[in-house]
């Protein structure tokens, strides 16, 4: 990539940032798009526009964002939201406190060296190589100046290590605050029992789990759920709700027209006898509520499983039994505390302690042949997409790559483009595997996927296309001499850093700047309200935003972290591009989960200790990395910088000893604290109840039917 190529690549993506913050401002103010870009504010009842949103200026989201408190975000989206910025905001301050220091300490440097002439370390000519002469390959084998980039990596891992311990401090008293609110939460009340053995004869499950807990907590023990199989009464219950959904829609046209549609019996409603839709939807649901009835009664009394939610009545109780171990063996009783009523994955709380085991390993192989198998084409497309390489390859493009506007916007974009488009089919893949382990709860499959996808991303991304161009760019020196192959990847990987530069610039101007306009969402939802839509619950689901999607977002940041860490002291210019992307990622999230997102559980900060492991792997590369190519300069000190590699072992140890059994477990310290009301026990146990087992309320069932509301939305606000 020549240095025209690049800068119309970072121009473009400002031009289109630009371009994008505009049509934001005036797509917002719009009353039509409230929805799009507010739905947050609108769920909570509160003014779209509070606080000045609707005013011309382009920039005043920005300042709202800024001004707006930590506590705002928690009470808009929640614990995890405010746990993700941080993560952000800690990202930032590392690369800002890293390039104060090593920008103009090691460009300097780099940039008056003189040694290295001979080797060919640099190009001229007007190329983007030329701006190499800045990075650590233009430093000379054995010099001296090398000592200057072994006090720039010591200075980057400390500022690492100070920034992590403050943020997981900060965190902790995050989760501590909000688990000591005086508001009644159901999950800690209760703890999800797996690993129930059968049960002695002439007694039911439930018999079973009520003795065993009223043997060991005898004053606090208040009563217990017994998980059951609910396939089938899901699928009556599923359909029932379909041609609820139907009726509605014909009663609706039929309101409108004055008209009463008509639709086909058979296979798509393309086929069939035409009936009546409103008669017809009538009857089904009529036919099918009895069917329901039958089968949650069978349900309930014929298809108990070995797992169970047991509710106690004060959350101390909850808290000592979700970290106690109930049995002698490893595979019988095992207590969690209870996850959310929302967030639990029904069908695999029943799965036994091996099953459990041996998915994992399954599903553990599957992901590492999905890295093996996926490493071969991005390697292939990261060498394949070098315009030299078309050409060499693809001779009928020759024409039409040499025009100087498709060459240059080839090579800005073209790589970049490919590995997106490749990383894009991957994140759902991988949370269905992590539920596929058994995972009782989506905020537990949401972290397994996560990490998942962050191996994937380094070793395929970072890893892969590194040494995939590399080796295909010089496959005949290889070829003549394999021992040559240390010391072409020793050469490639400062160059390496302008296909990443581009690629971090390509993911922070246009990504963000499409997250803030939201233009698929807005075009989808248009659509979809005048073509599809035709009741209220219709257009309230086209523009539902959903949560922030850590699964994939969060492994996605870590690329970015790793990227920039690893090129940091090898490639200094990286830093500035590190630091905007997540201080634009900060400002312009910060936004979005004030208006937009609304999460979809609420964990209060337990991915926090991942993303502390995956960021000290990543420093743990960059400092493994950074070994290896000072062993490659022929650096005979090297062995000076082996401690920084011990010290984040050490790190990780410390803080996963120090903090994390609060993340794992919760603390008696924050249980015991006072709540604002009694607890309504009734209203904690039916919380649980899977909406398919609810049996439709009685007349004078209102109060119950009031204090279950009261739960629900005190529930989903946290």
């Amino acid at each position: 990539m020549d240095l025209s190529s690049f800068l119309t690549s970072l121009l473009t993506s400002f031009v289109i940032f630009l371009f994008l913050m505009l049509l934001f401002t005036w797509l917002s103010r719009k009353q039509g798009n409230a929805v799009i870009y507010y739905p947050n504010r609108i769920l909570k009842s509160m003014d779209p526009w509070e606080g000045g949103s609707r005013t011309r200026n382009p920039f005043a989201w920005i300042r709202e964002a800024i001004s707006s408190s930590e506590q705002d975000i928690i009470s808009m989206s929640g614990v995890d939201s405010a746990v993700y910025l941080v993560f952000l905001n800690t990202a930032m301050r590392i690369f800002v406190s890293s390039g104060v220091v090593l920008l103009p300490l090691l460009l300097p440097i780099a940039a008056t060296d003189r040694s290295s002439k001979s080797t060919g370390a640099s190009t001229s000519n007007g190329t983007f190589k030329q701006l190499d002469n800045l990075s650590m390959g233009h430093v000379g084998e054995k010099s001296t100046r090398l000592w200057a980039y072994v006090v720039a990596e010591y200075w980057v891992s400390l500022v690492t290590y100070l920034l992590l311990w403050k943020a997981y401090k900060h965190v902790s008293a995050l989760r501590a605050s909000a688990l000591m609110s005086p508001q009644v939460r159901s999950e800690q009340f209760a703890v999800l029992v797996r690993d129930i053995p059968p049960p002695s004869q002439g007694q039911s499950r439930k018999e079973q789990v009520d003795s065993f807990f009223t043997d060991i907590y005898p004053r606090t023990y208040y009563r217990s759920m017994v998980i059951t199989d609910n396939k089938k009464v899901n699928e009556i219950w599923e359909e029932i709700q379909s041609f609820k959904k139907k009726l509605a829609r014909a009663q609706v046209v039929y309101t409108n027209t004055g008209t009463r549609p008509k639709n086909k019996t058979g296979f798509l409603g393309l086929f069939g006898e035409r009936v009546d839709s409103i008669e017809y939807y009538t009857e089904k649901v009529n036919e099918l509520t009895p069917k329901l009835e039958e089968e949650q009664k069978l349900t309930l009394r014929e298809k108990q499983q070995c797992s169970s939610v047991v509710f106690f009545n004060n959350r101390v109780s909850a808290a000592c039994a979700a970290q106690s171990v109930h049995a002698t063996m490893v595979d019988t009783w095992t207590v969690m505390a209870a996850p959310e009523p929302r967030q639990l994955i029904w069908p695999n709380l029943p799965m036994n302690f091996y099953k459990r085991q041996v998915r994992q390993y399954i599903v553990y192989f599957v992901v590492a042949l999905t890295i093996l198998f996926y490493m071969i084409p991005i390697g292939f497309v990261s060498a394949v997409t070098t315009l030299s390489n078309l050409e060499k390859y693809l001779p009928f493009l020759k024409p039409v790559v040499e025009q100087n506007v498709v060459k240059t916007v080839l090579e800005a974009y073209l790589p970049q483009l490919a590995l997106m488009i490749f990383l894009a089919l991957l994140p759902k893949f991988l949370l269905m595997l992590s539920k596929a382990e058994g995972l009782p709860c989506e905020s537990h499959a949401v972290r397994a996927a996560s990490g998942k996808y962050f191996y994937f991303t380094i070793l395929n991304v970072f890893i892969g296309v590194t040494i995939g161009s590399t080796l295909f760019d010089t496959f005949k020196d290889i070829e003549k001499n394999p021992d040559s192959i240390v010391s072409v990847l020793a050469r490639s990987l400062p160059s390496q850093a302008t296909f990443f530069l581009t690629y971090v610039a390509l993911k922070f101007f246009a990504g963000y700047g499409l997250e803030l306009a939201r233009i698929v969402p807005l075009i989808v939802f248009h659509l979809k309200k005048k073509y599809l839509c035709k009741t209220e619950d219709e257009i309230r689901e086209a523009w539902t935003p959903g949560d922030l999607g850590y699964s994939t977002r969060v492994p996605n940041d870590m690329l970015i972290l790793t990227i920039v860490l690893c090129y940091s002291v090898i490639a200094p210019i990286m830093i500035p591009f590190g630091a905007v992307y997540f201080a634009l990622g900060w400002l312009i999230l910060r936004n979005q989960v004030l208006k937009v997102y609304v999460p979809s559980y609420e964990s209060y900060g337990r991915m926090w200790p991942h993303i502390q492991a995956r960021v000290l792997a990543a420093l743990f590369l960059y400092q493994l990395t950074m070994l290896g190519y000072f062993i490659l300069k022929k650096f005979k000190s090297a062995a000076v910088l082996i401690p920084p590699l011990i010290l984040t072992l050490i790190f990780g140890f410390v803080c996963s000893h120090k903090f994390y059994g609060f993340f794992k477990d919760p603390a008696l310290q924050v249980a015991c604290r006072e709540l604002k009301d009694n607890p309504n026990m009734e209203v904690i146990f039916e919380s649980y109840i899977p909406p398919s087992l609810v049996v439709e309320k009685l007349p004078d069932e209102d109060q119950l039917d009031d204090a279950i509301s009261r739960v629900s939305r005190s529930v989903s606000l946290i």
